[in-house]
């Protein structure tokens, strides 16, 4: 269970999530989407640990810190840094070897082995990470993830720049890990990707009000009657032009199932008046 508490989130006082209440299930496959300047990115690193709340707080009992797995933006990396796909793939063993020790046993080298052959990356062990495609080297980043195994995976925008083939490829490992009991949460953009393999979806906005809105459930019900439905109100706002957090209360979360004579917006409104 990851239980988001009054969470806001920003920099400098300037909230990009703004009291954010949410619990999500343990073993889910959860896709977060929403648009541009809405703090998807921004909410997993504060699950992550890098990010510290402004208030509130985030809390997953049950999980330690070191069994989360974070798969960072492609464009985040510096693929300059002299290191081969072998190396990169066996960082995935650190919170367990330790950074200074052998990464050369048998254990290791078969580990290696192994993720490398589920990824398809056999034969790029020696390459260097500048001389990897984007989806060369998201699949070192899923090699990488494999060998953490981790209980808890975070990605942001895994399947940005890569090409369908890849993209089917790690969606199947995704789903294999699912299967394992693996909490998935990933940043997504394309709606019929998240349709197809994501059962769950977080939908965060910004309305007319300063602070986050936040929708919780099944994706097909979450995309049909907010995402497609409620775009003109969104209002991304850069973190800089962003309001001071002034609120105290928690802003509201609208969560699934619509029951029958229950449409999504008197829903919201049932829980706006909670």
């Amino acid at each position: 269970m990851i239980h988001c508490h009054n969470l806001t989130l920003g920099y400098d006082r300037h909230p990009v999530i703004h009291h954010f209440e949410a619990k999500i299930s343990s073993g889910q496959m959860l896709a977060i989407v929403g648009g541009n300047g809405t703090g998807k990115s921004t909410l997993l690193k504060a699950i992550m640990g890098q990010l510290k709340p402004l208030e509130g707080s985030v809390d997953y009992p049950g999980i330690n810190i070191k069994a989360i797995a974070y798969l960072p933006q492609i464009a985040q990396l510096d693929r300059s840094f002299p290191i081969t796909v072998q190396e990169m793939v066996s960082s995935g063993l650190w919170l367990r070897t330790g950074a200074f020790r052998s990464l050369r046993t048998l254990f290791t080298r078969q580990s290696v082995k192994e993720v490398l052959k589920k990824t398809g990356l056999q034969g790029f062990e020696q390459r260097t990470l500048q001389a990897l495609s984007g989806g060369q080297l998201q699949r070192v980043l899923f090699a990488r993830m494999l060998l953490q195994n981790a209980d808890l995976i975070l990605l942001d925008e895994p399947f940005t720049g890569v090409d369908h083939a890849t993209t089917q490829h790690l969606l199947t490992i995704l789903h294999d890990l699912n299967c394992q009991g693996k909490t998935i949460l990933a940043v997504l953009h394309d709606p019929a990707l998240v349709k197809e393999h994501f059962p769950q979806t977080l939908l965060l906005q910004r309305g007319p009000e300063p602070c986050c809105q936040a929708v919780i459930g099944q994706s097909e019900w979450v995309l049909d009657h907010y995402l497609m439905k409620k775009a003109d109100i969104q209002l991304p706002l850069p973190d800089e032009t962003a309001q001071v957090c002034q609120q105290t209360s928690a802003a509201y979360v609208i969560s699934e199932p619509v029951t029958e004579g229950n449409t999504p917006e008197q829903q919201t409104q049932e829980v706006k008046n909670a």
